[in-house]
């Protein structure tokens, strides 16, 4: 697994940089390789390209390889992004990103968003969570700290079935984590599948 040691300095470099070079792609693909099999995400970047970048530059850098889907809710969603399997807290660098939920995308099955904390619209870092129902009590629907919603911005092109399969695992609650699988979900690698075919 690659350490994850940029500085904000860096990773705000690296973001214009991603922006310059692959402007031309705007939906880029993502793959994540998990112990439970391999899911396909295909990115908006027209719709959220800030959002978009950001996840590129923690996919590129390797700071989701390693993490686990710590908070897995059968019938609502699964989310990954800051914990290890050994229960260490992995913190991203970069500044918080404000929120694009304000780009028509719609929180339906097997699309991915930005998580955030509950009360801040613009605090999302790392975070991400892909919806396993439809839940349009994430959309956006004011310009309130209430009504900002959640950004989306990608959907799951290919292994669904693998969401389904990790949104079904046995949880519990341990400390702040109100459900945690009992026997970790881990991401062991994240790739833009773009880049793989280009360096073979």
């Amino acid at each position: 697994m690659r350490t994850w040691r940029r500085s904000v300095t860096n990773v705000a470099g690296v973001l214009f940089i991603a922006g310059c070079a692959a402007a031309e792609d705007m939906t880029p693909t993502v793959v994540l390789e998990t112990n439970m099999g391999e899911i396909v995400l295909e990115l908006d970047r027209e719709k959220a390209p800030n959002t978009v970048e950001n996840f590129l530059v923690h996919v590129t850098g390797g700071f989701y390889e390693g993490l686990t889907f710590h908070r897995v809710r059968a019938e609502f969603m699964i989310q990954a992004g800051r914990l290890t399997a050994d229960m260490q807290r992995r913190t991203s660098q970069v500044q918080p990103l404000q929120s694009e939920s304000e780009n028509g995308l719609k929180n339906f099955r097997g699309t991915l968003g930005m998580a955030r904390s509950e009360h801040d619209p613009h605090s999302a870092t790392s975070e991400f969570f892909i919806n396993i129902v439809d839940n349009p009590h994430l959309d956006f629907f004011a310009k309130t700290a209430q009504g900002r919603g959640y950004t989306v911005f990608g959907r799951v092109v290919a292994g669904m079935d693998v969401v389904d399969s990790i949104s079904a695992v046995p949880v519990v609650r341990r400390g702040q984590y109100e459900a945690l699988p009992i026997e970790p979900v881990l991401i062991q690698r994240a790739y833009v599948a773009e880049e793989e075919q280009g360096s073979e």
